[in-house]
């Protein structure tokens, strides 16, 4: 599995004819004699290896004529592993896709935030995953109509809009050319005993498997700041800034899928929403490949034999998750979630929610720029850590958004005062998303090197942890496992 996999023909008709779910998302099969295309794991009986072709992605199959399969849904598959785990123009410039910056700002807009021209940007894209940046917006925009037709009783016209497109007419056509079907056969086919709850969408992630969900709930639950985030009822909630409101996200695990239902003040905010929980979840990572290079290593072998699939948790929001990084700077995490909810009573913005405890969103740089460090219930050089960073942040000095370039945001945080390689790395793996984040210096994983017979230094560490490259970040969560830390566990 890697990089411009659809063009390993022989690797994808044995996925294919194998049914083998691991490969859903890392390329689309076409198939030649009926014109649609299926995700590797479709159910039906596979087609002649001449009738198949292979594609990087569902723009690319939708561009060149082929419609959805409707056994097996291709558009529901999970992303592909490669936007989360690369650096690069193309992926920064999927994730922004994917948190809709075309459908906002368009290709200048996409390219501006990339430092291109759009001509760049489109050449790039074209050359490694078939279509442009406005062909892999319209495929987004197709799922998240066919989602809101599936799931809300809203009127087509609102769908429309909500998800996008610029005309009812555009809607109708995009909906028809990519599944074969009109929105209202759509709306038809769905469960009869589907419900609709006012306000809410109740939705299914998927996930590659396995999924281990002790350590990703468990860390959000266990360093959850109150009012933003609650673990209620089986599930992590917490509010969610958006581009044209607030939301609010309950996610809970399940054997195949999380269980996510969304509240959002305006749905156009849809497909970032999803794509932000999909990212705080890691449900894009390609487990397979991270847990077999880290089984290599007799030491790390047994951990993840023991619970395979762990993923990183990160975040929906990076500024906030480095302002937190600041805040848990030598202090427990229960010190951590208490100075975060002081900011957060008195800078955040106020939200309702009719079905749990949450009550702000957290304040945004701009909000806590104004603060005056007097104010702060901390030693002063952290409070000069702390406003420098939000300062940077406000101003755009700092990006620490989905299109930014992980080594300059890292050189950028590294010359801020009281800013080390902890803090550095831990945005980096939790924030940026840099799967092969390290934290040697981290006393959990210190403590875990030494029960586990490991080099003690964190040079040594470092050194030893060369083979675990570029998982290191998954590193981290099965060495941080070994403790009897709350964020190991899923909350009951």
């Amino acid at each position: 599995m890697q990089k411009g996999m659809h063009l390993d023909r022989e690797h994808c008709v044995r996925a294919v004819q194998s049914k083998d779910a691991r490969f859903d998302g890392w390329f689309f099969t076409a198939v030649l004699t009926t014109r649609i295309y299926c995700r590797p794991s479709c159910p039906v009986v596979p087609p002649k290896p001449q009738n198949m072709t292979f594609y990087p992605s569902a723009a690319a199959c939708q561009q060149a004529g082929f419609r959805a399969c409707k056994r097996c849904r291709p558009d529901t598959s999970p992303g592909s592993p490669e936007w989360n785990q690369r650096a690069d123009l193309v992926a920064r410039a999927m994730r922004l896709i994917a948190d809709g910056v075309v459908d906002r700002e368009g290709v200048p807009g996409l390219a501006a935030r990339l430092g291109y021209s759009p001509r760049q940007v489109e050449r790039q894209l074209l050359a490694e995953l078939g279509a442009g940046p406005l062909a892999l917006a319209r495929a987004q925009r197709a799922q998240t109509a066919r989602l809101l037709i599936e799931t809300t009783p809203l009127p087509m016209a609102e769908i429309a809009f909500a998800a996008g497109f610029s005309s009812i007419r555009t809607f109708n056509d995009t909906v028809r050319e990519v599944f074969a079907l009109s929105p209202s056969e759509l709306r038809a086919r769905r469960p009869r005993s589907a419900r609709h709850a006012p306000g809410a969408l109740t939705l299914r992630l998927p996930f590659r498997a396995p999924l281990n969900p002790d350590n990703l709930f468990g860390h959000l639950a266990a360093t959850a700041v109150p009012g933003v985030e609650e673990w209620r009822d089986g599930a992590y909630r917490r509010t969610l800034r958006l581009p044209y409101g607030h939301g609010i996200a309950a996610l809970a695990p399940q054997p195949d899928h999380i269980a996510c239902r969304l509240t959002l003040s305006d749905l156009r905010d849809l497909p970032v929403a999803i794509s932000r929980c999909r990212r705080m979840l890691d449900l894009d990572a390609d487990p397979v490949a991270v847990d077999g290079r880290l089984r290599m290593d007799p030491f790390l072998a047994p951990l993840v034999d023991k619970a395979p699939g762990r993923r990183v948790p990160r975040t929906v929001d990076e500024a906030e998750f480095a302002v937190r990084a600041v805040l848990g700077q030598q202090v427990s995490t229960a010190a951590a979630r208490t100075h975060a909810a002081r900011l957060v009573t008195a800078h955040g913005t106020p939200v309702d929610d009719p079905e749990g405890g949450l009550t702000h969103l957290f304040p945004s740089p701009e909000a806590l720029a104004d603060v005056p460090p007097d104010s702060l219930a901390m030693p002063r050089s952290r409070r000069t850590t702390f406003t420098t960073l939000v300062g940077r942040l406000a101003d755009g000095t700092i990006q620490l958004g989905v299109e930014s370039d992980w080594a300059e945001a890292r050189a950028k945080l590294l010359a801020l005062p009281g800013f080390g390689p902890w803090t550095v790395d831990v945005i980096a793996m939790r924030a940026l998303g840099d799967p092969d984040a390290f934290l040697p210096t981290d006393l959990g994983i210190r403590r875990a090197a030494q029960e586990l017979g490991l080099p003690g230094t964190p040079a040594a560490l470092t050194a030893r942890a060369a083979a675990w490259r570029p998982w290191r970040a998954y590193a981290v969560q099965y060495l941080w496992a070994t403790d009897s830390h709350p964020i190991n566990f899923l909350p009951v």
